[in-house]
């Protein structure tokens, strides 16, 4: 499996970041596909994940630090995740992956995830 990660930069507080996800050499629709971030010297943390479109109903989850300000979407078409961050905390900095799981219904506990890309650091700062 491949991913693209892409998207991250250096903002200001209240402004928005979007991240993406692009898969190459499979489909992205019936996986489960989880954004994760990590800060310096903090455990690694689940930010929102969605499940496969024939997995309830491709749903999405949301770690409460992030609900009302994150939104993670799906472009079957261009077999990409989005994550679309608005609003941006400085505790939001960290580096952002995109995690996948065969396992088509899945969470926010890194270890439902089966493979791991390289990171896109987002950096909130004034």
């Amino acid at each position: 499996l491949e991913v693209e990660e892409s998207g991250g930069g250096l903002v200001q507080p209240g402004e928005s970041l979007r991240l993406s996800c692009v898969g190459s050499g499979f489909k992205l629709d019936l996986m489960g596909i989880g954004w994760f971030r990590q800060a310096p010297g903090k455990e690694r943390e689940g930010v929102a994940c969605i499940s496969g479109t024939d997995r309830n109903d491709g749903g999405a989850t949301y770690a409460d630090s992030v609900k009302g300000r994150f939104t993670i979407s799906r472009d079957t078409a261009k077999n990409t995740i989005y994550l679309q961050m608005n609003s941006l905390k400085p505790e939001d900095t960290g580096v952002y992956y995109c995690a996948v799981a065969e396992e088509g219904l899945t969470g926010l506990s890194p270890e439902e995830y089966d493979y791991w890309f390289q990171g896109t650091q987002v950096t909130v700062s004034s």
